[in-house]
């Protein structure tokens, strides 16, 4: 079966100085790798900037932002997308199964905007 070609996106192509240096870079889709609102996700997560978010009320402004493609930020680590009605987390290698625990239920853990 065909793979589709996975690209690099660097965070020094994204911040000058980041705060948090690590992942270096996440393995992406040709067309997630271009995706704007992507983009200001990982610059919120690597320069530690959160003013544009806050805490969810419910699992209302959570599966919101999920819903219009934008991406909720989860315990300040990850970036979470939603495909094929599969809740995803980003990590260096790309996108993973989000499992699910305890924990994901807590809006404290959540930020949105």
């Amino acid at each position: 079966m065909y793979q589709k070609k996975k690209h690099k996106l660097y965070i020094s192509d994204l911040l000058d100085n980041p705060s948090i240096a690590y992942p270096a870079y996440y393995l992406l889709s040709e067309t997630m790798s271009k995706n704007e609102l992507l983009h200001s996700a990982i610059i919120s997560l690597h320069s530690f900037d959160f003013s544009y978010f806050e805490v969810p009320r419910s699992y209302k402004d959570i599966f919101a932002m999920l819903h219009s493609g934008t991406f909720p930020i989860y315990k300040e680590k990850y970036i979470v997308g939603y495909f094929g009605n599969k809740m995803m987390y980003l990590e260096s290698n790309g996108w993973k199964g989000m499992p699910s625990t305890e924990d994901i239920f807590k809006m404290d853990n959540w930020l949105v905007c």
